[in-house]
C-alpha cells in the first residue's frame, strides 16, 4: 500500500492560494489543522484535512462564515447536498418570478392601452406573489403575520446568501439531529444536546433580531406544520410534539 501524501502548513498554503496566517488561525479556531505528527513531533495536513479545506472553501463563496461553516461540517452537513438544495431553491425562484414577470407585463400593457386587465390575470399574479418560495416559506407565511415576515425578511437580506443554508438547511439538518438523538434514547442534558440547541437559539436570534413574537410565530410554524419546515414530508406531528419537550429540558439544564 502506498503511504498517503502529506503537507506542512506553508506547502498547503501554496497550494491552495491561502496564506499560512489563514491556516493557522483556523487551526487555532477549531475549523481545520493538521491531524498528523510526524515522529519528531511535526504536524501535517493529511488527504482528509485537505477534503475538509475543500468543503470550507466551498462553503465560504456561499457567503458562510467560519462559525457557520463549522457547524455545518461537524453536524455532517453534505456541501453536495447544500448547493443541491440552493440550486433548486433559485430556480425555482427564478421559476416563479418568470411566471410573474409574464403576468405582470401582461397587466402592464393592459393598463398603459387604459383596458381593464382580466381579474383571472390580477388573481394569477397575486397567487403567484404569496405562493413564491419553498415549502417551509410557505408555512411560515400561514404563522406570522405581514410585519413578522418582514422582520424575518430584512435579517434574511442582512444575511445576504448564507440565509438560504441556514434556514432551509442547517435549521432542518439540527432538528433532524436532535430528533435523532432523542429516538436512541440520548439524555436531553447531554453535551452534544445542548450544543444542537445552543445552535438553534442562535439561528432564531439571528432571523428574528430577539422578537420574541416572532420567535414564538416560528416555534408554532414547527409545531404545526413540522413536515413542511423540515422538508421531510413523513415527519409525524406527535413526535414534533415529543421533540418540543426534549429540547425544552436541553434549555433548561443549561440555564
Amino acid at each position: 500500500m502506498g503511504i498517503d501524501q502529506t503537507w506542512k502548513v506553508g506547502a498547503l498554503a501554496e497550494a491552495s492560494g491561502l496564506t499560512v496566517r489563514t491556516l493557522h488561525h483556523w487551526d487555532r479556531i477549531g475549523l481545520l489543522g493538521p491531524s498528523r505528527r510526524t515522529a519528531a513531533g511535526h504536524r501535517e495536513y493529511t488527504e482528509q484535512d485537505v477534503i475538509r479545506l475543500y468543503q470550507v472553501l466551498a462553503l465560504r463563496r456561499l457567503g458562510l462564515g467560519l462559525e457557520t461553516i463549522a457547524t455545518c461540517l461537524d453536524v455532517g452537513v453534505d456541501p453536495v447536498r447544500l448547493v443541491n438544495e440552493h440550486l433548486a431553491a433559485v430556480e425555482a425562484s427564478i421559476a416563479s418570478l418568470e411566471s410573474l414577470r409574464r403576468q405582470l407585463a401582461y397587466v402592464h400593457d393592459e393598463l398603459a392601452s387604459d383596458r381593464a386587465p382580466d381579474v383571472s390575470a390580477l388573481i394569477g399574479a397575486l397567487r403567484t406573489m404569496v405562493s413564491a418560495g419553498p415549502e417551509s416559506g410557505q408555512a411560515l407565511r400561514r404563522h406570522l403575520d405581514d410585519d413578522q415576515i418582514h422582520t424575518l425578511h430584512d435579517r434574511a437580506t442582512v444575511l445576504g446568501p448564507a440565509a438560504h443554508y441556514l434556514l432551509e438547511v442547517e435549521w432542518p439538518e439540527l432538528y433532524r439531529r436532535a430528533e435523532a438523538l432523542r429516538t436512541a434514547g440520548v439524555e436531553p442534558t447531554a453535551p452534544r444536546v445542548r450544543k444542537l440547541v445552543e445552535r438553534m437559539d442562535e439561528l432564531s436570534s439571528l432571523f428574528t433580531g430577539g422578537d420574541s413574537g416572532v420567535s414564538a410565530a416560528v416555534r408554532s410554524a414547527w409545531r404545526h406544520e413540522p413536515a413542511a419546515m423540515s422538508g421531510d414530508p413523513t415527519a409525524p406531528a406527535d413526535a414534533w410534539h415529543d421533540l418540543t419537550a426534549y429540547l425544552d429540558r436541553a434549555r433548561s439544564s443549561t440555564a
